[in-house]
């Protein structure tokens, strides 16, 4: 049998404990700046509903307080009053009419005093009529599209996509390691724009599962449900960047998909907006037009990065067996047709999703190509955005 071993503390360790004590009593006392960023409460936002909603979290937060000070207040004096101790001896009795009735009611009027103005915030969180503007809002796995509705039927729609370089989030060493961005994991290529001071509801959907579009700042967080159109709205006067993320635990690459809106000035955005329905208008035509192995390479090597390189990797080896790799599979290196196939419609059953109503046709040619002839492939043909266009009128 072992003998028992004490270890008593050391001055050296009282020291640092005491050290390590003094720390979190003085960060009890910091400057709000810093204490700001804790983020315990919420956040009040820059829209008059999120004012409101704020304004109505405090007043509960605060009804819930008092509730709380008073009855474990009554509840520590009664013990300590009360107490055996001091020779206290309890009441016989087992009921009291008064005693209920106030218990009673009190509660009841505080709830109707909670329900009021919790109606009245409500009623305006889910009034999305009388829209300016209407967008649809998909989610993707792991991306959002974005389409304006127009009555006019000139639509613009396009992906968000993150932006934040592989070599900021992948923790890389040496000559690859990159320092952390000030927006890390909020940046975007293609930000959702919108007017200033006009009210825009957005209608909320998903291609594939459960997401959540949720801006801090405007008070908004909606659920985007497969088969279900959720509906919310905004109204931002300020023109600025706002940020936010998908808050639904969506798949392995759910941290990795923000959100960011910029409200634009009305005149900026009419110049905005003209400028995305011109480019949606080339990228049509250019689905009519042959382009050189270069120039596919080129736009394919940007279409992977962008969504393909997550599952298949940046080297074409995959994360098998659920993301396959290219390099050398029979999909890459087989006939052009089937690869077309499977990229237009995905593959059910698997986490290859159909990008036939995401991308263009110049992109999907351009990919296609780019997969065929690069990652370690060779094959040495072309497909023109004429094939694509071919294929999904089959």
């Amino acid at each position: 049998m072992l003998p028992s071993l004490s270890i008593k503390p050391t001055p050296a360790v009282h020291s640092g404990r005491l050290r390590t004590l003094a720390a979190g009593f003085a960060l009890m006392f910091a400057s709000p700046a810093l204490l700001a960023e804790w983020g315990i409460n919420m956040t009040e936002g820059v829209t008059a509903l999120s004012a409101e909603t704020f304004s109505l979290h405090m007043l509960i937060f605060w009804i819930c307080v008092a509730i709380g000070v008073l009855v474990y207040g009554v509840l520590i004096y009664s013990m300590i009053a009360y107490r055996k101790s001091k020779g206290a001896v309890p009441a016989t009795f087992n009921h009291n009419t008064t005693a209920e009735i106030i218990w009673t009611v009190i509660p009841f009027l505080i709830l109707i005093g909670m329900a009021v103005p919790s109606t009245r915030v409500l009623t305006q969180i889910y009034d999305s009529s009388d829209s300016d503007l209407d967008i649809m809002v998909t989610g993707y796995q792991w991306r959002w599209q974005y389409r304006y509705l127009a009555d006019d039927g000139a639509e613009v729609t396009f992906f968000s996509n993150l932006a934040t370089p592989p070599e900021q989030y992948e923790n890389y060493e040496g000559s690859l390691a990159a320092e952390k961005g000030e927006n890390y994991l909020l940046e975007v290529d293609e930000p959702l724009v919108i007017p200033a001071g006009k009210k825009v509801r957005f209608l909320l959907t998903s291609a594939d599962v459960i997401h959540s579009w949720w801006v801090p700042d405007f008070s908004v967080k909606k659920d985007a449900i497969p088969g279900f159109v959720n509906e919310s709205w905004v109204r931002v006067e300020q023109p600025g960047l706002y940020r936010g993320q998908c808050t639904e635990l969506c798949g392995r690459l759910h941290g990795f998909m923000p959100i960011v809106v910029e409200v634009k000035e009305q005149a900026d955005f009419d110049a905005w907006y003209a400028e995305r329905q011109a480019a949606a208008q080339r990228i049509s035509d250019a689905a009519t037009q042959t382009f050189t192995m270069e120039q596919l390479m080129a736009q394919g090597q940007t279409v992977y990065n962008t969504y393909c390189m997550a599952c298949h990797q940046a080297n074409g080896q995959g994360l098998p067996p659920a993301f396959p790799a290219l390099t050398g599979s029979a999909i890459a290196t087989g006939p052009a047709a089937d690869h077309i196939n499977i990229v237009l419609n995905g593959k059910q059953g698997t986490a290859m999703a159909a990008f036939g109503t995401q991308l263009s046709a110049v992109d999907i040619a351009s990919v296609i190509t780019f997969e065929r002839n690069a990652l370690g492939n060779s094959v040495g043909d072309m497909v023109q955005p004429v094939d694509i266009v071919q294929a999904q009128a089959q």
